[in-house]
């Protein structure tokens, strides 16, 4: 197969070779449990999770969306490891299972830095855990002390004799043993890294050159539905009413209906005629009050604000009045900067299949938690009744993080046909309109 850009018939190819495969890709073909991928092989804890063929899997809970934080805490791990790093590979564990687990892989929002900067200590921890119980396990089979044995690059050497161990033939042993108390974790010293910051390969780059990355706009699974939305094109309207009749018969049409106060949505056998058909829909709309705002009543409050008595200043100093009034010379200058889309390469997007027991959501998120909280409230059941699966971002930019509308409305959507996966992708032109912009300053 040659290294192109992925048609939809490529697409759908890698989509059946994919489920053949059984689970190649986490999150893309068919509903399972996210750790599904390490269940037939030890965890040793949250973290690491090893194979009798020696393949490591490191769980990461942050996001990846091309800016390399996968890699970068995959890193981390198996520094503290002594990991092959030649084995390593990733898995994204489910905020489900995290809040099953007493939030045992700690915050799931990935934004600016914050995947690395605020979980680097604890991730750390976790896979030099994991070492020092695969040591103990390999010193409890030589009936010696751990002390005597050192671990590096995924195997433990009993160093008086010489004998040595790999990873996989202890870690159902080492997953069966207590965990190290925390006091008795210790890091390594940065000087004596050998794969923590280092310029290695990104873990992602291959799949994603060869197009055997999948997005969310790429998933698909048995009897799934597509459909297409529109959302009332000022924030705040409503829609007024739609005529379903005048598509009924559109080629492949399921399902017309309306999502929440402000939108509608067409379900069909593609995605392209769900969009077609939501195009020819005739739909009114209530555009509420929002409609006679405009960039330059923004632009006015704003320049009101500057001189406005509740004004803040972060910074003062000396007497910046006084100093005006007794210039020779004065120079003004106003900078502004308008609202702007994060316009992330990859629109919103999302499956769903909801039945009255279970809702479960495939979808790229900056912020899993976030996600299921939006897909729980939409669904209608428990927070142990759904789940999210997190999938690799098409680009976030924050767009992805707090504000989760699409997953609210895929959910919705599939409210409204028990047991049918659904996946809701957005026009590039409604994305661009319904975007949650950086502020306007």
């Amino acid at each position: 197969m040659s290294a192109v850009l992925a048609s939809p018939s490529r697409r759908s190819f890698l989509g059946r070779s994919s489920a053949a495969a059984a689970g190649l890709m986490f999150g893309f073909h068919i509903p399972f449990d996210a750790m599904a991928q390490g269940a037939q092989a030890p965890e040793i804890n949250a973290w690491v999770v090893v194979k009798p063929d020696d393949t490591i899997i490191i769980r990461i809970a942050r996001s990846e969306m091309g800016q390399g934080t996968l890699t970068g805490l995959a890193q981390l791990v198996a520094e503290e490891l002594d990991a092959d790093w030649s084995k390593v590979t990733t898995e994204y564990p489910t905020p489900g299972a995290n809040l099953a687990r007493n939030r045992v892989w700690g915050s799931f929002s990935t934004g600016g830095s914050r995947g690395v900067r605020e979980s680097h200590e604890y991730v750390r921890k976790g896979g030099a855990a994991a070492r020092m119980m695969l040591v103990q396990a390999a010193a409890v089979q030589w009936n010696v002390p751990a002390a005597e044995c050192t671990a590096a690059a995924s195997a433990i050497t009993h160093t008086p004799s010489g004998r040595k161990l790999s990873y996989g033939q202890v870690a159902d042993a080492a997953g069966k043993l207590q965990a190290p108390a925390p006091a008795d974790i210790k890091l390594k010293d940065p000087k004596d890294w050998k794969i923590a910051g280092k310029r290695l390969a990104r873990l992602d780059t291959v799949d994603k050159t060869t197009g055997k990355q999948i997005y969310g706009m790429d998933l698909t699974m048995p009897g799934m539905l597509n459909a297409a939305i529109k959302d009332c094109p000022v924030f705040g309207g409503k829609v007024k009413s739609f005529n379903a009749d005048a598509i009924k018969n559109k080629p492949g049409v399921k399902k017309v209906l309306q999502v929440g106060d402000s939108a509608v949505a067409v379900v069909a056998d593609t995605w392209w005629r769900a969009r077609t058909a939501l195009d020819a829909l005739p739909i009114e709309w209530d555009l509420g009050e929002n409609v006679k705002t405009s960039d330059a009543d923004v632009a006015a409050m704003m320049k009101e604000g500057l001189t406005a008595a509740q004004a803040a200043v972060g910074n003062s100093n000396g007497d910046v009045k006084a100093a005006l009034a007794g210039a020779a010379r004065k120079i003004e200058a106003v900078y502004s900067y308008p609202h702007q889309n994060h316009a992330t390469m990859e629109t919103m997007n999302a499956t769903a299949r909801w039945t009255p027991e279970r809702c479960e959501v495939w979808t790229p998120t900056q912020n899993g938690e976030a996600a299921l909280a939006a897909a729980t409230e939409a669904a209608g059941l428990s927070q142990k009744q759904c789940e999210v699966y997190k999938i690799h971002l098409g680009g976030g930019f924050g767009r992805r993080g707090a504000t989760h509308d699409w997953v609210r409305q895929v959910v919705l959507i599939a409210k409204e046909m028990p047991g049918t996966p659904v996946k809701l992708i957005w026009t590039r032109e409604e994305d661009m309109t319904h975007g949650r912009y950086h502020p306007s300053t």
